[in-house]
């Protein structure tokens, strides 16, 4: 009987193999047509590019330097006796900073001394000498030649005086270049010396260098193309007067800082550098503090203003390949990337000259989410409101 029934079992068995493939078949297409079913648009922010009054900003690299950067130097030969100042320290007009060996210029003082006194008594010598002669002459007693010699005779007796007296000065004044002091106020620099070192009017490198740092300029040049958009930016018939029209500009730290005052622009050199194609500006700044120090490197930023400028904000851009794009919207509502053109920036806006224009709409935020030729649902945001929170 069991073998009677093998064959029915079988078949059984078959249709519910048959029936379960089926089932499968049929989910298999229903799971299928939900995923190729639409996505929905994505509703995204939108802002309508417009143009505004904006202040951009363009950085030139700078040297700094004390008003006065003044190299001390010995004006005579010596050993260097005593050094009263330590680097780095600040200094005032006519503090004692080194002292030089004096005895051998004390020697050539008590000798030049010495000289005058010799000198001065061979002059009262010839001057006894013409007296004496004088009234022998007028009696013709002696001839007139005896007293014209003694009359040269004290002539040169005399300027031996001036001459011993010249050399007593001198060394008056070599006694006193022993004496080094502070010719302005400032701080005292690099000192390659010390006790016991034998300097002189010869020696390649300064006792120091002392930097008067209340002002501090700051250099930095312009391209010759920079230097006529100047010209014929600011009003003026002459090149002072349109530095006087120059705004004030600010000065960028070595740590990106931006220094508390803001300077000015004081003078243009008179030259191109042939090397370079540049010409050099020097700007002031108030350094009451001593923050900036001599040697000091950094940045001058100066503002230009803009009447009129489109902007884009810095979020609703992105890069690719060194390029700056947007998301462009449609009338359709569909997305397209676009190149633009950075001329500028000012806060969290970027100024542009190619790429949009004013009324165009573009997509704010969510950009990552997005791909050439989208569909998007436009929320749109009001350019004012970010300016109110993101000013220029």
């Amino acid at each position: 009987m069991r073998n009677l029934l093998q064959p029915y079992r079988a078949l059984f068995n078959l249709s519910l193999l048959l029936g379960s493939m089926a089932l499968v078949a049929y989910a298999c297409n229903s799971t299928s047509g939900n995923v190729v079913a639409e996505v929905p648009a994505q509703a995204l922010p939108v802002i309508t590019i417009q143009n505004a009054p904006a202040t951009t900003y363009q950085d030139y690299s700078a040297s700094l330097e004390g008003k006065k950067d003044i190299e001390i130097r010995p004006r005579v030969d010596g050993y260097l006796q005593k050094i009263y100042v330590d680097e780095g320290a600040y200094v005032r007009e006519g503090q004692l900073l080194f002292k030089i060996d004096d005895r051998i210029y004390r020697d050539q003082l008590n000798n030049a001394k010495a000289g005058v006194a010799s000198a001065k008594a061979n002059l009262a010598s010839a001057q006894i000498n013409v007296s004496r002669l004088t009234p022998l002459v007028q009696n013709n007693v002696v001839s007139e030649v005896q007293l014209k010699t003694a009359q040269a005779a004290y002539d040169a007796a005399l300027a031996n005086v001036s001459q011993a007296e010249s050399m007593v000065a001198n060394a008056q004044t070599n006694i006193g270049y022993t004496v080094i002091k502070a010719p302005v106020s400032g701080y005292i620099g690099r000192i390659p010396f010390k006790t016991g070192s034998a300097v002189g009017v010869n020696t390649s490198e300064a006792l120091t260098m002392l930097s008067e740092i209340r002002e501090i300029y700051a250099y930095f040049s312009l391209s010759e193309n920079d230097f006529l958009q100047f010209k014929n930016e600011f009003p003026g018939n002459t090149i002072e007067e349109k530095i006087k029209q120059f705004p004030p500009v600010e000065l960028i730290l070595a740590d990106n800082s931006v220094y508390s005052k803001k300077g000015r622009v004081q003078t243009i050199s008179g030259q191109f550098n042939n090397s370079t194609g540049s010409i050099t500006l020097r700007a002031g700044f108030e350094n009451e503090g001593g923050l900036l120090r001599s040697g000091n490197t950094g940045k001058i930023r100066i503002p230009k203003n803009l009447t009129s400028a489109l902007i884009v904000p810095q979020e609703a851009t992105f890069e690719l390949q060194n390029k700056v794009f947007v998301f462009l919207v449609s009338d359709s509502n569909t997305v397209s990337s676009s190149p633009i053109n950075i001329v500028g920036s000012s806060g969290n806006f970027y100024l542009i000259d190619k790429g949009l224009k004013s009324g165009d709409k573009i997509v704010f935020s969510g950009l990552d989410r997005l791909r050439e030729g989208a569909h998007i649902r436009p929320e749109p945001i009001s350019m004012d409101s970010l300016l109110k929170s993101k000013p220029l």
